[in-house]
């Protein structure tokens, strides 16, 4: 869960990036914060990602203890 509040936080700071260099006029902060919501965009996948690999883990687990106990 870590991982995603690292998310989340990264892509607060990209918004409040971006937006000052709206309001500034700074193509530089402006691309700077974007990038940083990409990055957070990514995080949260990668994240999803892990979560979903370890549910399917998990049914491969089970699935394979019940054909053991079909078997026996």
């Amino acid at each position: 869960m870590s991982n995603n509040l690292d998310a989340s936080a990264k892509d607060a700071e990209g918004k409040l990036e971006s937006a000052y260099g709206e309001l500034t006029g700074d193509a530089g902060h402006q691309i700077k914060g974007k990038a940083k919501q990409v990055q957070a965009s990514a995080m949260h996948t990668a994240d999803n990602l892990k979560q979903g690999a370890k549910t399917v883990a998990k049914s491969i687990s089970k699935a394979a203890d019940n054909l053991t106990d079909d078997l026996s």
